[in-house]
């Protein structure tokens, strides 16, 4: 079989997988719920309700029927593309809630993402071309480090050190509540004030930024870190890097425009990895820096035992990272020429 014949195969089995993966998500979510303690209805009406009213509430929600009938009933709205109505907002639809609160997520996600790969390569790059020198022992203890800590634990002390201490950066939200908001555009604050042609709100935008993401991007930088530090010590080996250097090509070269390139292509393979581990720890970052995107409005979710939202918003995450995944699989195997299907 041809390449791309092989190619096309595979990209094809990845997609007719894709919709499997979204049901074990779907799945896994609901059953997880409902196996949780605790009740919707306590949480709408109190403790000290009377029972008849909960139970009626139940009834309305449909929390009182069998187990298999509610889940083939979400199934069926999930279907629909309808992801159900917030019990907590007031009948506010999810999709709504998607769309007020995702794009504060997004640029999180980005800028974390931005500099988790700019500080990773920068030090693995660094660590891996001088072996057994005090650069390759920090490269190796940064990577540790960083993947080790808590995001939580992380996120506080930056913030007590950085905002309250030295008071450099804000100690939460994301625009300063006495000013006016860029006007929404694309709900991204940087890029609606650019838009706008207010570079004020978009250097308060990129302050009010810079330590979430800067958190969260740090620490997700030891994976990258790690990959590329043992991947270009390995290539740095190769015959065809000895063989360079045999014709008189500088290291510099060498390392740029031979062995990074291809030291480079595991780092493919694991982004959609971490993205996943991106919207793991946008929730712990959202939350400890008050930053008002979909993570931190998740966990509202879950301590009010709102389970429309909760369900909906993890399986919007649960399509995200299931489409980046196959994305990335396909991009790793038109980049990388010695993958076989």
């Amino acid at each position: 079989m041809s390449r791309s014949k092989a190619l096309q195969y595979y990209i094809v089995s990845r997609l007719l997988l894709a919709p499997l993966q979204l049901l074990t998500i779907i799945t896994i979510v609901f059953l997880l719920l409902r196996a949780t303690p605790g009740d919707p209805a306590d949480a709408i009406l109190g403790g000290r309700a009377p029972e008849a009213a909960k139970e009626e509430l139940r009834k309305q929600l449909g929390l009182n029927l069998p187990l298999w009938l509610q889940y083939l009933n979400y199934l069926g709205s999930i279907l629909r593309f309808d992801l159900g109505t917030s019990l907590m907002s007031r009948g506010q639809n999810v999709w709504d809630i998607i769309g007020q609160y995702f794009p504060a997520t997004v640029e999180l996600a980005v800028c974390s993402m931005a500099v988790a790969l700019i500080v990773g390569i920068a030090v693995g790059t660094l660590s891996a071309s001088r072996p057994g020198t005090y650069f390759d022992v920090g490269g190796r203890l940064f990577g540790i480090i960083t993947y080790a800590l808590p995001m939580f634990w992380a996120g506080m002390l930056l913030q007590l050190i950085f905002s309250v201490q030295l008071g450099w950066f804000p100690n939460s939200n994301r625009f300063p509540p006495n000013l006016p908001a860029p006007t929404t555009v694309t709900g991204l604050y940087t890029i609606d004030s650019l838009l706008g042609g207010n570079f004020t709100q978009f250097f308060t935008s990129l302050h009010h930024l810079a330590l979430p993401s800067l958190t969260l991007g740090i620490l997700l930088s030891g994976i990258f870190e790690r990959i590329v530090r043992v991947n270009l010590k390995q290539t740095l080996q190769a015959d065809y890097v000895e063989a360079a250097r045999a014709r008189g090509i500088g290291e510099n070269k060498i390392l740029t425009s031979h062995a990074l390139k291809n030291a480079l292509i595991p780092v493919i393979t694991v982004l959609g990895l971490t993205f996943a581990s991106l919207l793991g720890g946008a929730i712990l970052t959202e939350v400890t820096f008050s930053w008002p995107g979909l993570a931190n409005r998740l966990y509202q979710a879950i301590a009010d035992r709102d389970y429309p939202t909760v369900q909906g918003v993890l399986v919007f995450f649960g399509a995200i990272v299931v489409s980046a995944s196959i994305l990335i699989d396909i991009l790793n195997a038109y980049v990388d020429p010695r993958i076989r299907y």
